[in-house]
């Protein structure tokens, strides 16, 4: 295993979290009001009692920006450790199905699912990466002649299960798994730095176009979902969310 070169680190984690926070903006700018209110509960913004549609076009934002983030800090994460691969063990990107990682380390070629974290999935989800693994191992071992083949499904942060053998795959997560593509055990807390690059500045800017966009659809909100005293037609909001039935 080679050792990693630190400011080789530095200079991809600095690159690639500049193209998270470009994604972030791009993908809030074009937030749609009406496509974003149609998949929110619009009862639950009534039981909180929010009567006041900056406070509710607010709200659904942080909703659609939570989930949307996450998915694209994933996507950063998984970028990542297959570079910290590539430059310790030769590591490549799978070109099987829902794998993402595959190296060779000790007369074992390893196949790896990243995930972001250890919440990763249902049970069906589960099921179908354990196919994946079969498929990929039977494969392998067709047009490879591999001693051992090892499938991984490693987990770029959490605590649980740190390590542990299924008989199918192994789980690692956290240190473990930053340490597994490396052998640095400090590497989970080194690339904290890297990863806050400029991280004021890039918010900054971000909060300012996240202002603007947010007074845009509340004013779309207020034309379309407000009646003439600027109160919040609730009536006409779950219509719009799930009103399926035709009147006669």
């Amino acid at each position: 295993m080679t050792s990693l070169d630190g400011e080789a680190l530095r200079d991809f984690v600095n690159e690639e979290i500049v193209k998270f926070h470009q994604a972030r903006l791009e993908r809030l700018q074009r937030l749609k009001l009406q496509e974003v209110l149609r998949k929110k509960n619009p009862y639950l913004f009534k039981a909180k009692n929010i009567n006041v549609a900056s406070d509710l076009v607010a709200a659904v934002m942080n909703a659609f920006l939570s989930s949307s983030e996450e998915e694209m800090f994933g996507a950063f994460l998984e970028e990542l450790a297959i570079f910290v691969s590539e430059k310790t063990c030769n590591g490549r990107k799978s070109t099987a199905p829902g794998l993402d990682l595959e190296f060779d380390r000790d007369g074992t070629r390893y196949l790896v699912a990243i995930k972001s974290g250890t919440n990763w999935g249902n049970s069906s989800q589960w099921d179908r990466l354990e196919e994946n693994f079969r498929r990929a191992v039977q494969v392998q071992r067709q047009s490879h002649r591999i001693a051992h083949i090892q499938p991984v499904v490693g987990m770029c942060y959490g605590k649980s299960p740190g390590y542990a053998d299924t008989g199918t795959y192994l789980k690692i997560s956290g240190q473990r798994f930053w340490h597994f593509l490396s052998g640095d055990e400090d590497l989970y807390v080194n690339i904290i730095e890297p990863i806050g690059y400029e991280a004021k500045k890039h918010n900054d800017d971000f909060e300012v176009s996240r202002a603007a966009i947010q007074n845009r659809l509340t004013a779309e909100f207020i034309r379309q979902f407000c009646n003439e005293d600027f109160t919040i037609n609730w009536q006409k909001l779950v219509s719009f969310n799930s009103g399926n039935m035709e009147t006669q």
